[in-house]
């Protein structure tokens, strides 16, 4: 795994070994970020549920302002550490150990761009996008990956189904605030 694009081109990722790691693929990614490409410059990103931290390293590789990463999981949160020292990021980026539900009930400033992953087919994900959109610029982006056969809503509080994008057996979801869907 690695950085595809911006001032940490090329660098290599550690990623997470074990049966519940499921780290987006480099096709997803690309695909994410061709979605935000003229939307992540100077903006504030959340990976919640980072793992790796692959995409809020992203992120700052394309030139996000910063990049808030949250993971319950202790070794997540030591190789988001890792990989944001090896692409020389870490100034721009602050790394939480907590649950979703702690992060989001006390977030420390609101996003313009949010990447929700957890774990596939729990009922965390649905969750997880009611609580995000408190944390959310009017002006933002969530963007949920799921597994086809996952509901999701079409509407979490004033953020509404953009767009939906088939990956193999994974979709990509982006919502929107109502007032700035196109």
């Amino acid at each position: 795994m690695r950085v595809i694009t911006g001032t940490a081109r090329g660098r290599k990722l550690e990623t997470l070994e074990g049966e519940d790691v499921r780290p987006t693929t480099d096709r997803v990614k690309e695909a994410v970020f061709s979605i935000i490409q003229f939307e992540t410059e100077g903006r504030a990103f959340l990976d919640l549920f980072a793992g790796s931290g692959q995409m809020g390293i992203e992120a700052l590789s394309r030139g996000a302002d910063c990049a808030y990463f949250a993971d319950n999981s202790k070794k997540s949160v030591e190789t988001v550490k890792r990989n944001l020292k090896t692409t020389k990021l870490e100034q721009r980026a602050k790394v939480f150990q907590t649950d979703y539900r702690s992060f989001l009930s006390m977030c420390p400033r609101r996003f313009d761009i949010a990447f929700l992953d957890p774990p596939y087919s729990t009922g965390v994900l649905q969750d997880a996008l009611e609580r995000v959109c408190e944390c959310m610029n009017d002006t933002g982006v969530i963007i949920a990956e799921n597994p086809l056969n996952e509901e999701i809503l079409s509407n979490y509080g004033e953020f509404v189904l953009d767009r939906q994008y088939r990956y193999g057996k994974i979709k990509i979801t982006t919502f929107r605030h109502k007032d700035f869907v196109k």
